[in-house]
């Protein structure tokens, strides 16, 4: 979250502020797309930041393993077979803040999470989700 407050701050905004600046000398600003934009780009950028400020504020970094790792809590790494279609899948339940699906990083918001947390290894799981109902075995938690 830092790293994209720097960006969106020390990068960007300077970028888009001299865009607006230049697009303003040049007149009526009310049919001038650079102007138009790049003032509303600098509104998404000054909202993205206070947003991101208040998370920082607000964060709580989670470093203990919970008391019964034998079951699913936030941060877990949980393996899970597939019954329909007997594959097996490996997700890490963390913060909305820190989805990455290219690491099987999920939300513990996400319709899989909510249905794996309190559950223990061996478990069979119904995970209702869009695309409709998932039956999943627990086969391994870590932490």
């Amino acid at each position: 979250m830092r790293a994209e407050i720097q960006q969106l701050w020390k990068v960007e905004r300077p970028e888009v502020t001299r865009v607006v600046h230049e697009a303003a000398k040049n007149g009526d600003r009310s049919e001038n797309g650079d102007y138009i934009y790049g003032k509303r780009r600098l509104r998404e950028i000054d909202s993205r930041v206070r947003y991101l400020t208040k998370r920082i504020e607000n964060a709580q970094i989670i470093e203990d393993k919970p008391r019964d790792t034998s079951k699913v809590f936030f941060s877990a790494w949980v393996t899970v077979e597939d019954q329909d279609t007997e594959s097996t899948d490996t997700y890490r339940l963390v913060g909305s803040d820190e989805i990455d699906p290219t690491k099987n990083w999920t939300s513990i918001d996400s319709p899989m999470a909510r249905a794996l947390l309190g559950k223990a290894m061996g478990d069979e799981v119904t995970v209702t989700t869009p695309a409709g109902e998932r039956h999943v075995l627990i086969t391994e938690i870590h932490y």
